[in-house]
């Protein structure tokens, strides 16, 4: 079956139901859509407050104190998180992560950096070892980075994400899912990404397979620094060819076949962006072609040194006098990163988007691996061949494509549960991908080709 996604499939998208395989499987209703509508900016809004409130998040601020400082905030979040889970049935896996850190350009003293991660376990047993990752950051700073007794309120940067996050693991944890989702809140990132760092290190060691990272970072605010107010985008960032001295054999195959905007993470902001934009009606995720803001970086960075798939959600137009900021009233401007400057509504529409990508990553089958295109003789179509997946729903496999002038997928065929496709399409004028559908018509992440020689 040809697909171009207009007409029926789009009608099928926009109702929120799962276009079906060719396979004949009868296209169902996921939970996706009750999951994005019980994202509540309310709650989101009291738990900006309650990290507000602990005056300061520093990474060496005090850890003794019920009340303020960066040990009060974490106990905090690791009981509101347990606290949801119970009420949830009590499959959230809730933990303090832990490593000391030296000495170091941002660290005075050997330092205890402590993220709180949240593990809903995938209950498909083929596939819960693949695992999706959601953070925010919960530390704060004021204007002096090393400052670990000022006011640092860290309302949008970045309470805004780890309240997304805790918002979402509430939700998501009254689901059921074939995959393992992560929500954590990680610690000194304002200090150089020490808590991610950490935990993205030790998944590598550990050979975790991390198939997608979303961090959220600085979704707070629809309001620019000139004023205007831009409520209906966010800007999603994902790394096309990583920036290393040496390029690993599967970088030199994506610049060998000019797909350089074919990265692991490219292809999970095209997913992202898709299911996004379904489920969250009117909102726009504007990819950006970047790692990160030029020359800036975040707690995605990490898993992406890692090799892993990793994006950063951002607010489309940031306002500097409310991050990184002393509190204080100057000229008659107000400084500060305070909850007044916070859109919370608009908060929960990013954390809307994040939930649908991560509901449907974690309900959709593996990315095909192994995929290849077979190049041993010049001709005007394309043959490609993949190993089969594992998952005991899998119903089948798609071929997208684009020009290779365009930024999305514009058509999609599915070939049905097999392992070999031909296209009569010019592997010269296109660039494919193949995803993996189940029974129940989610999709899979596309996975690009090497060549086979």
């Amino acid at each position: 079956m040809l697909r171009i996604w207009t007409g029926v499939t789009a009608a099928l998208l926009s109702a929120g139901v799962a276009a079906a395989p060719s396979t004949g499987a009868q296209p169902q209703i996921v939970p996706i859509r009750q999951i994005v509508a019980d994202i509540s900016p309310q709650r989101i809004e009291a738990h900006v407050r309650k990290l507000v409130g602990f005056q300061t998040r520093h990474t060496m601020s005090d850890t003794v104190s019920d009340t303020q400082g960066i040990g009060a905030a974490r106990r905090w979040i690791k009981a509101e998180l347990e606290r949801c889970g119970a009420q949830a049935g009590g499959r959230l896996q809730v933990a303090f992560d832990s490593h000391v850190a030296p000495v170091s350009k941002r660290i005075s003293r050997p330092t205890e950096i402590v993220n709180v991660v949240a593990t809903l376990p995938g209950s498909q047993p083929q596939s819960a070892g693949r695992i999706y990752v959601v953070s925010g950051h919960y530390d704060s700073r004021a204007t002096d980075v090393m400052d670990a007794r000022g006011d640092a309120p860290g309302a949008n940067d970045d309470a805004s994400g780890t309240a997304a996050v805790i918002e979402m693991a509430c939700v998501m944890a009254r689901h059921r899912f074939d995959a393992t989702l992560v929500f954590m809140a990680v610690a000194a990132e304002e200090q150089g990404l020490l808590g991610s760092g950490h935990w993205a290190q030790q998944a590598k060691l550990k050979n975790l397979n991390i198939a997608g990272m979303l961090n959220n970072d600085i979704i707070g605010s629809s309001r620019g620094d000139d004023g205007t107010v831009d409520g209906g985008q966010v800007r999603l960032f994902a790394e096309g060819i990583p920036a290393v001295k040496e390029m690993s054999d599967g970088v030199r195959a994506l610049v060998a076949t000019g797909g350089e905007n074919d990265s692991i993470s490219r292809q999970l902001a095209r997913h992202v962006k898709q299911v996004g934009e379904r489920y969250v009606p009117g909102f726009k995720v504007n990819v950006i072609q970047r790692a990160d803001r030029y020359l800036r970086g975040g707690d995605h960075m990490p898993f992406l040194a890692q090799g892993y798939a990793a994006l950063r959600f951002t607010e489309p137009n940031e306002d500097f006098a409310h991050q990184h900021q002393d509190v204080r009233v100057e000229n008659g401007v107000q400084y500060g990163d305070l909850p007044q400057f916070v859109d919370y509504d608009y908060v929960a529409k990013v954390a809307r988007v994040n939930a649908a990508a991560l509901a449907s990553l974690a309900l959709a089958p593996a990315a095909p691996s192994q995929v290849q295109v077979r190049t041993a003789q010049l001709e005007n179509a394309t043959t490609l061949q993949w190993q089969p997946n594992t998952e005991p729903d899998l119903a089948g496999y798609r071929i997208v494509w684009r020009a290779t002038t365009a930024d999305q997928w514009q058509g999609a065929q599915d070939v049905g549960n097999v392992t070999e496709a031909r296209l009569k399409l010019s592997k010269d004028n296109y660039f494919f991908g193949v995803q993996a559908i189940d029974k129940d018509g989610n999709v899979s992440v596309a996975t690009y080709p090497t060549p086979l020689r």
